[in-house]
Parts: C-alpha cells; structure tokens; sequence
C-alpha cells in the first residue's frame, strides 16, 4: 500500500496510510467547526452588552432609515428600490423592538440580518421545488447546507439573547427586573416572553421563546416591507391623497419637537390610515392561505366542501370581488372611511387574516407602517419613477414586484416639480 511521509508534521520518520492522512484532514475540519461556532457564540455575547442601555434620542430617524434617504436625495431627487430599503428598515426596527439590540444594517454588513434575508430567499426558492418537500433530501443539496448554517446561526444569536436576559431576570427579581426595563424604556419583546405564563402559573422554555422570536422576526420583515412598499407606490399615482395624508400629519406634529409620533398620536391620522389599508386591500402582503376543514362548510350555492380537506383561501381575489367593493382595481381610500356606515362584511377585508389563526403581529405591523408612513412623507415627497414601466406584481412568499419596485425620492425643500 502506498505510504505518505508525514515529516512535514515535524512526526519524525514516521509514515501513514491514506486512510490515516483522511482521517487527520477530517479531524482538522471538525476542529475547525468547534472554533468558528464558539467564536459566533462568544462574539454574540459581546453584542449583548448593548442591552442594558436605553435607546439614543432620536434613534428612530435612522430606523427608518431616512437619514440615508436624506442623503441620497440631497442634489434633488433620487431614483431607489424602496421595497430593498424597506426592507433592511424593517429588519433594524424588529432588531431593536424584539432584541433591544442597534444592528444597524442598513450602514454596515450584518450576519444576523444577512442570514435572516438568506433563509427568506432560500424559502421562497424551496416553495416552487415540489421535489424538494422532503427535509432529508433538501439537506442533502448545497441550498439545505445553506438553510442549516442559516438557521444556526439566527438561533445561537437567539440563544444567547434568551440565556442573557434569563440570567438578568434571576439575578434581579422578576419586579426589579420590570422597575428598571420600565424606567429606561427597554422593555422588548424577548422580556414580554420571558415574564409570560401559561393558564397554569409555567413560564415558556427557552426553545418556545426562540420559536416565538424568530417567527417574528422571520414573517415580520418581508410583510410590512411589501405592505409599505405597495402605499408608497399607490401615493406616489395619487399626489392628492399624499398631499392630503402630509397635511393631516403636519398638522398633528405642529406642535411636537422633535417632530417624532408619540403613541396617542396613531388614533389621530384617520385619512393615513385610509389610505394604508385601502393599498393592503389591493396589494396584500400575503396573499393567500391554507385553512383545514374541521367540519363540514356548506356554500352558499349549495355545494359542500367535506371535512378534513384542506382549503386554498386567495386574500388577493376577496380583496378585488365586484359584488362586494365597487370597481375593485381602483384605488379609493374613501372604501374605509370610519364616518361611513360599512355594508359588506368583516370577513371582505383580511390582510391579516382572520379567526384564532389570524396574525399574531398585526397590530405592531399597522404601527409601524402607520410611523414609518407618517415621517416619510413629512419629510419626502414620493414621485413615480417615469424610467420605469409599470411594475409586475410577483407572487413569492409575499407579493413583490419583478425587478423591484422602483419610485423617486424628493426632499420638501426642493419644491413640487
């Protein structure tokens, strides 16, 4: 058999088989595994010093990320890909709202956030291979390898997250652990789990929390960037209504300084928020969903679907039915005025959803579009983008548009054009 010196190894005269030098490169590799995960978990410990101060003042202008819109708009107009922009917008704010943690992203790089992205692309790829259903195949293809080293690498920051905040909660009391949260407004998401309790007095287990964290963070970024990219497009064809909704808000934050929304604020943008769900009713987020039978339905015409089937819901088509929104492709925020008695039913509109399986973050997603929308526009005029063509809905996970989506940014200072 053939033998490999090994006195490069500084082993003397000794020699080896093949199968030894495998077994030597093979050992090599799994130590250089141990290495590179010890030093993610220690350099997410690091990261977590961040949390026991308080948010900066004004922190939420470059959250949103229009500090960089400023900048890019600083010559006159600029010409962006809103939903890309938004999107690292949504996945910084989640960051600070679930984690307390300033990521960033939208300045610099991030693991966190680059695998976060990867996954949701990697879903969105899987979800046209029907082949690929099955876990141990997919696992066995370069993109399984990928969604696995994803996947450790968004559930050790989440790990170490839990497990630090869990020491802090100990170490303090729970009641001392909620004066000082409260007392430097710090109080998130992780905390919210970590305090939370079942009917029968048990707190969730770590691996409950991270489900919870990550299912937040995962759905919560791509759905309000689609839904706040799809109003920014819709104001941008409607300068009236975008001009009304900068009026309503600059009306409401006359008085405020800094200009920042304070939360009794958000009742008070009624035609904004008009406007936000008339755009969720033509442009839903989500699209469609599955519901399983638990009992027989009975249909209006008379046909029944069986129970134990699975039914596709399309929200897209309940969302453009004639026989319930009159001329259904138009853009009319006016469906949704609360001054306005509503005929139809409450189950026409459900961007969110509906029943015991509706969206467990929709009411922090009007939230933040509510904001997001409301500084935006003090800020910004938003025009069409006259370059490009109109843009082609594109259903994925979430509905895109093919190319991005595509709109021109214009300071107030700089005057209608």
């Amino acid at each position: 058999m053939l033998q490999l010196s090994l006195s490069w190894l500084r082993l003397g005269p000794l020699a080896a088989s093949p199968w030894l030098l495998l077994l030597l490169l093979v050992a090599s590799w799994l130590l250089a595994r141990f290495l590179a995960r010890a030093y993610a978990f220690y350099d997410n410990c690091c990261r977590l010093r961040c949390f026991s101060q308080p948010p900066k003042r004004n922190w939420f202008w470059g959250h949103l990320g229009l500090a960089k819109w400023q900048h890019l708009a600083s010559e006159g107009s600029a010409r962006v890909n809103v939903f890309e922009h938004i999107s690292l917008m949504a996945l910084d704010s989640l960051q600070k709202c679930i984690f307390s943690f300033d990521s960033d992203c939208q300045a610099k790089p991030s693991d966190y956030i680059a695998a976060i992205l990867e996954l949701s692309a990697l879903v969105a790829k899987r979800h046209n291979l029907t082949f690929m259903n099955k876990d141990f195949l997919y696992y066995l293809t370069p993109d399984g390898w990928r969604f696995r080293r994803a996947c450790r690498l968004v559930h050790d920051f989440t790990d170490a997250v839990i497990q630090q905040r869990r020491r802090t909660l100990i170490s303090q009391g729970s009641h001392d652990f909620l004066k000082a949260k409260a007392k430097a407004k710090t109080l998130d998401f992780i905390d919210v789990l970590l305090l939370a309790k079942d009917k029968d007095g048990k707190e969730l287990s770590d691996e409950d929390i991270r489900a919870e964290a990550d299912t937040f963070m995962f759905e919560g970024h791509d759905t309000t960037a689609s839904g706040l990219s799809w109003i920014l497009y819709n104001l941008a064809r409607h300068p009236e209504y975008q001009e009304r909704c900068r009026q309503e808000v600059q009306e409401l934050l006359k008085d405020h300084e800094p200009k920042e929304m304070e939360w009794d604020d958000l009742t008070k943008l009624p035609f904004l928020t008009m406007c936000i769900k008339e755009s969720l009713r033509l442009y839903p987020p989500v699209f469609g969903i599955l519901r399983y039978c638990a009992q027989e339905i009975l249909l209006p015409d008379g046909r029944v679907v069986p129970k134990g089937n699975f039914c596709a819901i399309s929200i897209f088509e309940i969302h453009r039915n004639p026989s319930v929104w009159l001329d259904p492709e138009v853009y009319n925020p006016f469906r949704f005025d609360p001054k306005i008695p509503q005929k139809r039913s409450p189950l026409a509109f459900i961007p969110f959803s509906a029943g015991p399986r509706n969206c467990i973050g929709q009411t922090f997603a009007m939230t933040e579009m509510q904001v997001v929308l409301a500084l935006t526009l003090l800020r910004f005029r938003i025009l069409p983008d006259d370059a490009e063509p109109e843009p082609r809905r594109k259903p994925e996970l979430i509905l895109r548009a093919e190319g991005g989506l595509w709109l021109r940014l214009e300071p107030l200072s700089a005057g209608p054009q």
